[in-house]
């Protein structure tokens, strides 16, 4: 099964514009994003998809592939679909461009589950985490997954609700990284959002809502968006 790596990267950000080539120790930072998801031992091909020819050309400059994608596209999911119909591939893995930590055994631990399970449609990963703190915070996704290891929510209010003081406490942060068969994520796209997906903002419970089954992978390390530059300072001294 052949799988490509898409980041979706807009230059239009609201909390701060132009990341995508914001500089991060000498390197903008969509070429953190795209050395590390070409790192990626299960990939085929990786490439750029954006709105703004700046980013496209910075992506060329350090030997990238990138294309464009019209700006009036909604989300990032919407660009890489768009960007997959010109592509032969079975896999596809939306890769954000505002994640610069992006490791590439994530990637692989993502395309050996839609590799084993044919019948799988979508996948998604997740970090164990339990600093209370970060699991109350809306800015951090949670999953809770079912004892197969398959997503039975995702929230940004801190899920499970532990009311037994005395048990382990023990959450799932969500990564904002997918895998999606072709076809599917096309049809994805053209599906209306629901109310789940609108109170949340998190565009994965469109599939839950549908009962579509979402695999979440456990990997190891951190992970942090960049949104803010206050986000971008702590990558920095990460990086």
């Amino acid at each position: 099964m052949k799988a490509i790596g898409i980041i979706p990267a807009r230059y239009g950000s609201k909390r701060l514009p132009g990341k995508p080539l914001a500089m991060i120790s000498g390197k903008p930072m969509i070429q953190w994003v795209y050395e590390g998801a070409a790192r990626s031992r299960s990939l085929d091909r990786v490439i750029v998809a954006t709105d703004d020819v700046r980013i496209m050309r910075t992506v060329w400059k350090f030997g990238g592939e990138a294309m464009l994608t019209p700006k009036s596209l909604r989300s990032g999911t919407d660009r890489v679909a768009e960007a997959s119909k010109k592509m032969g591939a079975d896999i596809v893995i939306n890769i954000q461009g505002d994640e610069p930590l992006i490791r590439a055994d994530t990637i692989d631990k993502l395309v050996a589950a839609m590799r084993k399970d044919v019948r799988l449609l979508m996948a998604t990963a997740a970090i164990p985490m339990k600093d209370e703190n970060a699991a109350a915070s809306p800015s951090v996704v949670k999953v809770v997954l079912d004892r197969s290891g398959n997503a039975l929510y995702f929230s940004r209010s801190p899920i499970p609700f532990y009311r037994n003081e005395r048990a382990s406490k023990k959450f799932y942060q969500h990564l904002g990284i997918y895998a999606y068969r072709k076809n599917f994520l096309l049809k994805f796209t053209k599906w209306k959002t629901t109310a789940l997906e609108t109170a949340e903002s998190l565009e994965q419970l469109r599939a839950l809502d549908r009962g579509i089954r979402i695999k979440v992978v456990e990997v190891k390390g951190k992970s942090i968006g960049v949104d803010t530059e206050q986000d971008l300072e702590r990558v920095k001294k990460i990086l």
